[in-house]
């Protein structure tokens, strides 16, 4: 139990970063495309975690092998593949529509766990994700609930993360975090390069403008080091001690910190209904963690069916 404490709030202390470099992200997407800003975020990242598991992890580099190659791409596919769907998507609707769509991540993550890891579904859980659902819905949503291509886009892209989510907690138990991280972080860069190269224009990443814009250069280095290396070594050493299930209900609260960021460092508002979809959220959270721990984390190799 005070291990799934523990874990729960680290990865509560992950989903805060996430949500603070918001703000630098949004500002850094506006001088540099999308795919590419991800592309130089994840292979630095990669290169950096490489560099520090050479000083002081080599025995984990020396346990990759073709299993953990595929893990590590699995998990980095469909992590790309979230911010594919989500950036696309982002194309034909609107930013308050994609992250309430993204959000639905927390509703699909409990019946995935259910088919790929055989974990039951707890009543707690599921009411959190509901409440949760519902503050998502109030802080996202405005009047305008028609459905286009880009929503079905982003629908995709919260089925993506619900599933890097659930194969983080299949993996993770059978390898070492650092070296799981390492291979899924290099993964996903390579993928967003890929579709830099394939839909934007890379070159601009050797504009002087770009080089030495202050945004661009703080969001790369925050994101790399706190919000993508450590992140996500976080994420697989101590998802092994909780369920995916609730990791999704507290990765919900990304939004959140996003919204306090915005208000404290950006002086943008919240509304009425804007705090009682934050305070429904943070609820949705307490309802699986007052729910009682008695929700077995996915701590055995299982059989793989992807």
């Amino acid at each position: 139990m005070k291990k799934t404490i523990l874990a729960d709030s680290i990865l509560l202390g992950v989903t805060f970063v996430w949500g603070a470099t918001f703000v630098l992200v949004k500002e850094a997407i506006n001088t540099m495309p999308p795919f590419t800003f991800l592309a130089v975020r994840f292979l630095f990242a990669a290169l950096l975690l490489f560099l520090f598991m050479l000083f002081f992890a080599r025995d984990a580099l020396r346990g990759i092998d073709r299993r953990l190659w595929f893990s590590g791409a699995a998990l980095g596919l469909w992590l790309f593949a979230g911010y594919a769907f989500q950036t696309f998507g982002l194309e034909f609707t609107t930013s308050s529509k994609a992250g309430f769509i993204t959000g639905l991540s927390v509703v699909f993550v409990p019946f995935l766990a259910l088919w790929m890891l055989r974990q039951k579904l707890k009543r707690n859980a599921l009411l959190g994700s509901g409440v949760a659902t519902v503050g998502l819905a109030l802080l996202s949503l405005t009047r305008d609930l028609s459905v286009n291509i880009g929503d079905l886009l982003v629908l995709l892209c919260a089925i993506s993360y619900a599933l890097q989510i659930v194969l983080v907690g299949r993996y993770a138990p059978r390898y070492h975090a650092f070296t799981l991280a390492l291979l899924q972080i290099f993964f996903c860069g390579v993928f967003n390069l890929i579709g830099s190269l394939l839909f934007e224009d890379i070159s601009v990443v050797f504009s002087p403008d770009v080089l030495f814009d202050p945004w661009v250069l703080w969001a790369l280095l925050i994101c790399s080091v706190l919000a993508t290396a450590v992140a996500f070594v976080a994420q697989n050493q101590f998802q092994k001690f909780t369920t995916p299930t609730r990791t999704a209900l507290i990765f919900s609260t990304e939004p959140v910190f996003a919204a306090l960021t915005a208000f404290f460092w950006a002086g943008e508002r919240l509304d009425l209904q804007q705090v009682v979809g934050c305070l429904l959220i943070l609820a949705g959270t307490l309802f699986a963690e007052l729910g009682g721990h008695d929700d077995k984390p996915q701590s055995e190799p299982v059989p793989s069916s992807s």
